[in-house]
């Protein structure tokens, strides 16, 4: 006897041939992982035996094997009207009448006698299995109600197996399209019209770091997020916080979320966008509870299958319950077999045109291509750049063809930033005017490699382009080589480098990117003077209850994304040192600092944390320290303080830090100290005392042993690492560290520049150097011949 329904309690992740990998899956969650609190809509699905019954019954095998042998399967110049035929033929058919009452009466039973509004989603037996997973190649039906209306909508979820874009995508894959089914998943519907909705990943979609829960979402349906309609609310969760039941949210970017998706009202069918009220565009569409919720249900799914997924999640307006929807195999990074690291960047400079959120991380450059629907796809060819202002499931077949895309709207996980990443292309999302800026024919040039912003370039711009294996990477056996880190953006790429950990990380990059507003603003913000900055100021802190809480939350965050990227390793982080002329330049900057003729040897570094004048600023670094550290449990952090001149001034900064909660050794805290002064080195023993560890700061150093203003250029030939006294002061305070039984490190570039000088530390027996990313291979390569070099000269 036939089977055409199964419920969902029947269903299991074994029953891909019996109804498609989606269905498959929303049963398999619905028997194993309700039990773990995870709400899972419930209905039932039609089977592959239902999709070839009504086959057979309207007599359609023949004439679509007939249609798709006439396919142009080299040019795809027929594609269009091949689907469009295909698809009269299903929607000109008769709906068999037992079939019919057998669904009928399934959705009797899921409603419990009343009409209720469900979803109709299509699941190909082929689709979402781990190998071979384009979503959104078939339809799906929302809001649905009624018998007939959930007739006409199975029928049109068959006819969605040949869509343009599916007859394609089986093409590409080798499928046969006469061995296909297709199910129809019938399931409660979740009233996310009324709320939000959204995507998420159990990985960092952009690099495929492991660590990270990635959700995000937009007021209303979720289709504005796979469209790319708006750029929707981000959130980055870290696994190991979550496990340990720490702050686990490491990151939130507010969206601008200018659209909302929701039913048509008045008995009208389908979906309207509607301008999002300002009160909603400024709030994020989840609480940090909720975020959290979903985050733990995610991981949950991954545990149970194994495998990084990808999931959709709606929150009901009527209820305000969250719902997972559905979940699948992540296809992108889990496909990858070895770790081969490109690395782009450019080597000239250019006119910009235009930017935007990137995906991915590589340059390339093409001719410019404005199509403005999939009807333009004779325009494109071959090799050139697609530039519109959204794209959706149609635009598959013709984005195949491209070697960048670029839109207008969008964010990380709009249509085109998921095809992006499946064909391996740059993309360039929300731009706001590409269409506009570029002009058609144009040759351009399409930027990923600057973390998360994304530029388009007038003409060709050179790059270079290096690829290298990281599992092939012999690494040092006693000189650790680590990275020095500044841009949170790149973090997740950059762990996967060969590293011991992040021996420098800057405050400065996130201070100046992220919070652009100097502390003792915050703190005294009735002081400023200028209305315009002070307006500005109002405009970035507007969601914060304390402007003082803005910093703290913007910083940690900055912080964390790093910490979290290298984890466990360590990651130190040295606190604040601008210069007086660098922090002027902050917003309300002027207000608070003094004028000086030479800040490089003035008012910065350790100095400044128990001055009055700044005193108070140094605490908001202190209480975000402490929400990295205590809150996120992220403990490798480790503290490092610049431009200590004495060991007195050290003593007050501990204090300092003491009476702002960050106590020395207390939940594993170490506290390190530049050694960037002559007087660093000289007293070092004594520094060791108060100290955990030691970072050369070899510019510093240096230029206060030379002399030298570094930022004089006039002199700037005389200034040099490799010179006599800057060695032997370096090898003094290696020894004095070692003497001691201090850790010791060292900053710069002259280690992967110079053989010799790594060969150098080598000899002096430093325990680690930090690097560049864009100089760590070569720094490792210095390193192991100087330590090849080293055991010979002992043998």
């Amino acid at each position: 006897m036939p089977q055409y329904i199964l419920k969902f309690s029947n269903i299991n992740a074994s029953d891909i041939g019996k109804v498609g990998g989606k269905n498959a899956s929303l049963g398999e969650m619905f028997n194993h992982l309700s039990s773990e609190g995870i709400n899972i809509p419930d209905g039932f699905a039609t089977t592959s035996e239902a999709f070839w019954y009504f086959i057979q019954y309207n007599k359609l095998g023949d004439p679509l094997k007939s249609l798709l042998s006439g396919l142009d399967r080299k040019g795809f110049t027929n594609l269009k009207e091949t689907g469009a035929q295909a698809r009269k033929l299903f929607l000109s058919a008769k709906f068999p009448a037992d079939l019919a009452s057998e669904i009928s009466a399934a959705y009797k039973t899921l409603c419990n006698g009343v009409d209720l509004e469900v979803a109709v989603r299509s699941s190909a037996t082929a689709e979402d299995l781990p190998e071979a997973s384009f979503a959104g190649q078939h339809e799906s039906y929302l809001n649905i109600k009624g018998n007939d209306e959930l007739i006409n909508a199975v029928q049109k979820c068959f006819a969605s197996l040949y869509t343009d874009r599916a007859i394609k995508y089986r093409e590409d894959n080798g499928f046969g399209h006469d061995r296909i089914a297709l199910s129809a998943g019938i399931q409660k519907m979740v009233r996310s019209d009324k709320a939000c909705s959204g995507v998420g990943f159990t990985l960092e979609p952009e690099s495929g770091f492991r660590d990270v829960i990635h959700i995000s979402g937009v007021w209303g349906l979720g289709e504005n997020i796979v469209q790319g309609t708006v750029t929707p609310d981000e959130f980055f969760v870290f696994k190991p916080s979550l496990k340990a039941k720490k702050k686990a949210i490491i990151q939130k970017n507010l969206g601008e979320k200018s659209l909302m998706m929701i039913y048509a009202v008045n008995n009208q069918e389908g979906t309207i966008n509607l301008d999002t009220p300002t009160d909603l565009k400024e709030k994020f569409v989840l609480t940090d509870d909720e975020v959290t919720t979903l985050a733990e249900w995610a991981l949950k799914i991954e545990e149970h299958y194994q495998k990084p997924m990808d999931f959709e999640w709606a929150k009901d307006g009527l209820n305000g319950n969250l719902y997972i929807v559905q979940a699948r195999p992540e296809t992108v990074h889990s496909r990858k077999i070895g770790l081969k690291i490109h690395e782009y960047k450019l080597i000239e400079k250019g006119k910009v045109l235009t930017t935007g959120e990137a995906i991915g991380s590589k340059i390339t450059s093409g001719i410019a291509r404005i199509l403005h629907s999939p009807k333009d796809s004779n325009k494109l060819k071959p090799g050139e750049i697609v530039v519109t202002e959204l794209t959706s499931p149609d635009w598959d077949p013709i984005l195949k063809n491209a070697v960048a895309i670029i839109t207008d709207k969008g964010g990380r996980t709009s249509h085109a930033s998921i095809i992006a990443r499946e064909i391996g292309v740059p993309a360039i999302v929300g731009t706001g005017n590409a269409t506009t800026t570029i002009k058609d024919g144009a040759l351009i040039t399409v930027s990923c490699a600057s973390g998360k912003t994304g530029t388009v370039y007038e003409g060709k711009i050179n790059w270079k382009e290096t690829e290298f294996d990281a599992g092939n990477i012999k690494m040092p056996e006693h000189t650790q080589p680590m990275l020095i880190v500044g841009d949170p953006e790149k973090a997740f790429k950059l762990s996967f480098y060969p590293n011991n950990g992040v021996g420098l990380m800057r405050l400065e990059f996130i201070i100046n990117d992220t919070v652009k507003v100097h502390p003792m603003a915050l703190i005294k913000f009735d002081e400023i003077t200028d209305k315009d900055t002070k307006d500005k100021i109002e405009q970035l802190t507007r969601q914060y209850a304390s402007k003082e809480l803005y910093f703290i939350d913007k910083l940690s965050q900055g912080v964390a994304v790093i910490a979290a990227a290298f984890y466990p390793k360590d990651v130190i982080v040295r606190m604040s040192d601008f210069k007086t002329n660098e922090y002027a330049n902050l917003l309300g900057g002027r207000d608070f600092e003094p004028v000086e003729e030479n800040p490089m040897i003035g008012f910065r570094g350790a100095s400044r944390y128990y001055n009055p004048r700044y005193k108070a600023g140094f605490r908001l670094e202190c209480e975000a320290m402490k929400v990295v550290r205590n809150e996120m449990g992220l403990t490798n952090v480790k503290l490092m303080i610049p431009f200590c001149r004495t060991v007195e001034e050290g003593k007050k900064v501990i204090a300092e830090m003491r009476e702002n909660g960050l106590t020395q050794g207390v939940n594993g805290l170490e506290i390190y100290v530049m050694a960037e002064i002559p007087s660093n080195v000289i007293q070092a023993e004594d520094f060791a005392e108060v100290f955990d560890g030691f970072s050369i700061g070899s510019n510093d150093l240096t230029q206060l042993t030379l002399g030298i203003d570094r930022d004089s250029a006039i002199i700037a030939d005389l200034f040099s690492e490799q010179n006599k006294s800057a060695k032997t002061m370096i090898a003094m305070v290696i020894a004095k560290a070692k003497k001691s039984n201090t850790k010791i490190g060292l900053c710069g570039q002259a280690p992967s520049d110079y053989p010799d000088f790594a060969q150098f530390l080598v000899e002096q027996g430093i325990d680690s150097i930090s690097f560049n990313p864009d100089a760590l291979l070569k720094g490792i390569e210095n390193i192991c011949k100087a330590e090849v070099k080293a055991k010979m000269m002992v043998a």
